[in-house]
């Protein structure tokens, strides 16, 4: 009887206490959103293509919104060429069940295909005093075949609702890429900036920020970027409406005044 109770009391002790370590790891941290890289670039791409019901007569001018869309997606290229690999890879991560590692980490191990080539992803958070702090290494085997390369690393306040991204050019030059801040309110993400930080680069602190507000023109941008073919900097204000597709551009350097150029929903030139 006697061996039969300390047995038993070795059951309750060992399950208590696998309970409490299970119980000591906690909640996974929730992974912020892809939306906290990504900037909507929809109102500046093909419209007439993407809208058959658009018509543009010959002779009227569209400059004001191809010249605001050209700038902008020249920050599109950046996004989804140099970094296509990192960003499909974090889309995806919200979608994995993670495992707890150690020290208040979790990591996400998935695989993805970006343009027919296969790679490993391992998506580490590690929860600390007052920020999640965010670590992206991908993997590749085959031709150009690389490991454990840390392509992107950040940190999100607990409660979601801010928090930057540190994304790397590539395995083969290691520096500095992109920094992207980002703020949410609700469920909605408020604004993202993405900033150019590749030391001696061209583009060095060139930056383009994305925001939703109230109003007529319910979306803008800011627009700082370098011009090689003028060798200056071009400093724009961009503002739209993400239903009626019309908005307006100001840039000093290039419209040589202070005034705003507008386009109508067709992106058509108009006078504002």
């Amino acid at each position: 009887m006697k061996k039969l109770l300390i047995i038993a009391l070795i059951f309750i002790v060992s399950g208590s206490l696998m309970h409490s370590c299970k119980k000591n790891t906690g909640e996974p941290p929730a992974i912020p959103s892809a939306g906290t890289m990504a900037i909507d670039f929809s109102n500046f791409e093909d419209a007439r293509k993407r809208d058959a019901e658009i018509s543009v007569p010959k002779g009227l001018e569209l400059s004001n919104w191809e010249f605001a869309g050209g700038i902008a997606l020249f920050w599109k290229s950046v996004m989804y060429t140099t970094l296509a690999v990192p960003v499909t890879a974090f889309q995806l991560a919200a979608g994995q069940n993670p495992v707890y590692v150690e020290n208040q980490t979790w990591e996400w191990n998935y695989s993805t295909t970006v343009m027919s080539e296969t790679y490993e992803a391992r998506l580490t958070g590690q929860i600390a005093a007052n920020e999640v702090v965010w670590k992206m290494y991908v993997t590749k085997s085959g031709t150009g075949s690389f490991e454990d390369f840390l392509w992107f690393q950040g940190t999100s306040e607990l409660d979601g609702t801010s928090g930057q991204w540190i994304l790397y050019q590539s395995p083969q030059n290691t520096v500095a890429l992109l920094q992207i801040d980002w703020t949410k309110t609700g469920t909605e993400i408020g604004t993202i900036k993405w900033t150019h930080v590749k030391t001696g680069d061209q583009y060095a602190e060139s930056y383009i920020e994305y925001g939703q507000t109230s109003g007529s023109f319910d979306s803008y941008y800011n627009i700082h970027l370098y011009i090689a073919s003028v060798q200056q900097y071009y400093d724009l204000n961009v503002e739209w409406s993400k239903t009626l597709h019309n908005g307006r551009v100001k840039c000093p350097v290039y419209f040589g005044n202070t005034d705003w150029h507008c386009w109508d929903s067709g992106f058509i030139n108009i006078t504002c």
